[in-house]
């Protein structure tokens, strides 16, 4: 049998995420025995579960129409089955699989599309905790630089590597429901291309950044896996 950290005490082996038919339950059956393996730190191994929506999911949204991509309208993966489930909180992020799985107790009750940190932005990898949490979080070191009347001097700037220009003023990029769990690396709502394209942070579509927000606090378990 393959050794076990403690956070397998948090994810034993595949929950229940929620009741199907046995129509639905033979679909289920017939997707997992071609799915991927699922996140370390289950105990054993399993796979995930696939999305069961269709069509321009409710999740599949950016923090504006303009920051809203194809790949996050067509979203089938994301979901949220967590209201009235009682368990302690714990979330795992796959870095392969670009998901974030949201557990109570022994049950997994939410599944969120991500984008994580590029090659040369990795997003770490490790045990964490929820260290801190700010719904309105704004970055202190990507942005753009703006003039006075909001006209964009220099765009997605790197306040540490890029020189402001005289006469403008930072503007931190938007970090809506920002989760840290390390650093300054954290969950929060964003842009998903349908790659890695972060910083290092972890990206989520906003509604669903915010139901996650709202389900931990300081000191709830995150384990990041490739």
């Amino acid at each position: 049998m393959r050794s076990c950290s403690r956070f397998c005490d948090l994810l034993p082996d595949l929950p229940k995420a929620r009741m199907v038919s046995p129509l639905a339950a033979l679909t289920v059956l017939c997707l997992l025995s071609s799915c991927a393996s699922g996140p370390a730190g289950y105990g054993g191994s399993t796979h995930y579960l696939p999305g069961v929506r269709s069509g321009n999911n409710e999740f599949g949204l950016g923090p504006s129409p303009q920051m809203t991509s194809n790949f996050m309208l067509n979203d089938t993966v994301s979901y949220w089955d967590g209201e009235g489930i009682p368990g302690s909180p714990a979330v795992v992020i796959s870095l392969s699989q670009q998901r974030a799985y949201f557990y109570k107790g022994n049950q997994l009750v939410g599944v969120s599309l991500i984008s994580t940190g590029t090659d040369q932005y990795e997003t770490p990898t490790g045990d964490f905790k929820i260290i801190q949490k700010n719904k309105d979080h704004e970055s202190n070191l990507y942005g753009d630089y703006k003039y006075p009347d909001g006209t964009i001097a220099m765009k997605d700037i790197d306040t540490s590597k890029d020189p402001q220009p005289p006469g403008t003023v930072y503007d931190g990029a938007d970090m809506p429901y920002f989760m840290r769990f390390t650093g300054g690396v954290g969950m929060h709502g964003g842009f998903l291309p349908g790659f890695p394209a972060s910083h290092g942070c972890v990206r989520m579509p906003e509604p669903m950044a915010k139901i996650y927000f709202e389900n931990v606090s300081n000191g709830t378990p995150v384990r990041v896996v490739h």
